[in-house]
């Protein structure tokens, strides 16, 4: 079982891009593929990006390519999402998620493991 707990989020000002973290509790972290989902309000929660459990495969939903970046360490037992030139409109809360599987999974309800979420505004 992963217990996680995000951090990092907040408002964001321009020029200072966030990095969100999500600690996770549990001794086998480095078998769970993990991703980064965000819900803004009033809209369903979306997949963000995904990374497969040693953190070589990754994926990006279109729309962040080439200005997110999701790591992870597994020593400690952490995974990060840097993201910069972020717009107004990506205000939402953001999540991660845990699946214990040696693929990506792009579908929220596969995960079995969610954190409380962090809320990230971007100032305008």
């Amino acid at each position: 079982q992963v217990q996680s707990e995000e951090s990092g989020g907040g408002l964001v000002q321009a020029g200072a891009p966030p990095r969100l973290s999500c600690a996770a509790s549990g001794r086998t972290f480095s078998s769970y593929a993990m991703g980064w989902f965000r819900q803004a309000s009033g809209q369903q929660r979306a997949l963000v990006t995904a990374c497969s459990r040693g953190g070589v495969t990754t994926f990006y939903t279109h729309s962040v390519k080439g200005r997110f970046t999701i790591s992870r360490d597994n020593a400690r037992n952490t995974v990060y999402l840097q993201m910069n030139s972020l717009k107004p409109e990506e205000t939402a809360v953001y999540y991660c998620a845990a699946v214990r599987t040696n693929t990506m999974v792009f579908i929220p309800t596969v995960y079995d493991y969610w954190g409380q979420g962090t809320q990230v505004t971007i100032a305008s």
